[in-house]
């Protein structure tokens, strides 16, 4: 990769399932990878309401629910769909590389 130097790598993509979250850690950040319809998204993985994993929670129809409170995201925008969160998520870019996925944090 030619801007190696912002990428890094964080899974192997036969690692990321369908409909499902993989939590991975970005330096010291959380982040979930998501694959839908084919394609890998990386957010945050903690809830912007309280401290849980999202990637414990329930993922359907393009949203992750939280598992504590039930607050909804758009995986695809980090977008938040429902209280009691009030604020977006943190979305990161994602290159796949043959079989790694590589997400950049700038």
């Amino acid at each position: 990769m030619a801007d190696s130097g912002t990428w890094h790598r964080v899974a192997a993509l036969d690692a990321v399932k369908e409909g499902e979250a993989l939590p991975v850690k970005l330096g010291d950040t959380a982040i979930a990878l998501y694959r839908l319809d084919g394609q890998v998204h990386a957010i945050d993985d903690v809830c912007t309401h309280e401290f849980a994993l999202l990637s414990q929670g329930f993922v359907e129809d393009g949203a992750i629910e939280c598992p504590l409170h039930a607050a909804r995201f758009d995986i695809a925008t980090g977008r938040c769909l429902a209280a009691p969160a009030e604020r977006d998520l943190r979305t990161y870019p994602v290159r796949i590389d043959g079989n790694d996925v590589y997400v950049s944090a700038a």
